[in-house]
């Protein structure tokens, strides 16, 4: 049996060992959630929503408890691990207060006495969830589709495993009966034996491009639906009348938020020339001002990267990019001090074909671009193979609007940093992945959208 360690980035020290489950084990564990499936789907949403209710006040009560292991496991800032704690318990109160009309049969006039759409629940869900928000990511998909009547089994990343057992736990102490939700802790080679299982009727995935191709063959093959959630490049355009002050705080914010490691984080700062020069020294003063630091403390305003490969990764990005032709402008030095810290990191003038236009920077780097005009800014925004999030800054809302529409992403916002809203839909085209999370949409991903003629 192979056994995994859970190390602190910020100290490089060992946290916790945890012995890996077996083929064999996971296949029980799988059957146990089929079972669990098929009493879980004929409850009702008020015995859901009782259970979902006491799931959020764990949360509450278990806070700072988690938000420490979160810290501890991928270095996200202690203030930040608590926001995070805080929005699992929302998800779990929003469906819980919402799941009947999200969920309510709509009633098709046709030629028929009666003829309605009504969405049931197809069994035993797979999610296969990243280390950079362990907690919210898992429960922003578990959540919906427990709710629906499914249940799930979750393949955590290896570095966050004791947020993926704290979330076993609490679903258990919630009163969620066994199987509903159940930690599978598995190698990454044995997803696909998981995926062919006859018992898993679907899988969503958060995380990266080559992840996301991978699952995605093995679910098609098998003729099981997929979404995916990957990774983003997302472009916020600034345009000539924005307050630079309040646009640099929150491009500051927005590129630094988990420590730079953020799907939907603000990384392709396009500029328009006009401000270019006055936005980028002051975007580089605020950036080379924010403390870095051991994450526990209250005053750090970013941590270390998750691991130390991602930050050796990340540094081969920026060396990249300056090879190419970009400004560096801040940072790109690896720290000498233990821990997988990486400082605040400036490329200026980054063009289309630059390793830092064309890929995701999953860390603390901000790539900024200089557009001639809107239109050229809005061709920059676009010249990307993802499409996951982006953002326009304007005190003109009609033209932000405008801008907004023709952007290509699943989210544009406008004067604000992309966010996920339980109200809202959420996920990304291009590679960025397909399908919706949250919102309306979102839930009805996995059911069967299932049609009912009575003549």
């Amino acid at each position: 049996m192979k056994t995994i360690h859970s190390i602190n980035p910020a100290t490089e020290e060992k946290i916790d060992s945890y012995d890996r489950i077996s083929e064999e084990i996971a296949k029980e564990k799988i059957e146990v959630a089929q079972k669990a499936y098929l009493k879980w789907k004929s409850t009702s949403f008020e015995v859901r929503s009782k259970l979902m209710r006491k799931l959020a006040d764990i949360f509450d009560d278990k806070k700072e408890e988690y938000a420490q292991l979160a810290t501890k496991e991928m270095g996200k800032i202690i203030k930040q691990s608590r926001s995070e704690i805080e929005k699992c318990g929302k998800i779990c109160r929003y469906y819980a207060d919402n799941i009947q009309d999200l969920l309510a049969d709509e009633t098709i006039q046709t030629e028929a006495k009666k003829s309605y759409v009504t969405f049931q629940p197809l069994g035993v869900t797979l999610a296969v969830m990243p280390w950079n928000f362990p907690f919210y990511q898992v429960i922003r998909f578990a959540i919906p589709a427990i709710m629906t009547g499914n249940t799930v089994v979750l393949k955590h990343a290896s570095n966050v495993q004791g947020c993926a057992f704290a979330l076993e736990n609490a679903f258990e102490k919630a009163g969620c009966p066994k199987g509903v939700f159940s930690n599978l802790n598995l190698e990454s080679k044995d997803i696909k034996n998981v995926i062919e299982n006859k018992n898993i009727i679907a899988v969503s995935l958060t995380g990266s491009e080559p992840a996301g191709r991978s699952i995605a063959k093995i679910a098609g093959e098998n003729l099981k639906k997929t979404v995916l959630e990957l990774g983003g490049s997302d472009a916020y355009l600034f345009l000539e009348d924005i307050d630079i002050e309040n646009a640099t705080d929150i491009a500051t914010f927005g590129r630094l938020q988990n420590n730079g490691q953020t799907c939907i984080a603000a990384k392709r700062f396009i500029v328009l020339a006009e401000i270019y020069d006055d936005f980028l020294t002051l975007f580089t003063k605020k950036m080379g001002e924010k403390k870095m630091g051991d994450p526990t403390n209250e005053d750090v305003f970013y941590g270390p990267m998750a691991r130390l490969d991602l930050r050796d990764e990340i540094h081969q990005q920026v060396k990249k990019t300056f090879e190419q032709g970009a400004k560096l402008v801040l940072g790109g030095k690896i720290p000498e001090r233990k821990g997988a810290y990486y400082p605040a990191t400036i490329l200026a003038n980054v063009k289309p074909g630059m390793t830092a236009f064309d890929e995701e920077l999953f860390g603390p780097v901000a790539a900024v671009i200089k557009a001639k005009d809107e239109k050229h800014a809005i061709e920059l925004a676009n010249n990307s193979n993802f499409g996951l999030g982006t953002g326009v800054f304007t005190k003109d809302l009609k033209k932000g609007e405008k801008i907004a529409l023709q952007l290509e992403a699943g989210n544009s916002f406008v004067n604000k940093l992309v966010v996920s809203d339980p109200r809202l839909p959420f996920g990304g085209i291009k590679n960025s992945g397909y399908g919706r999370e949250l919102s309306y949409y979102g839930i009805r991903e996995f059911v069967n959208t299932k049609t009912i003629w009575i003549e």
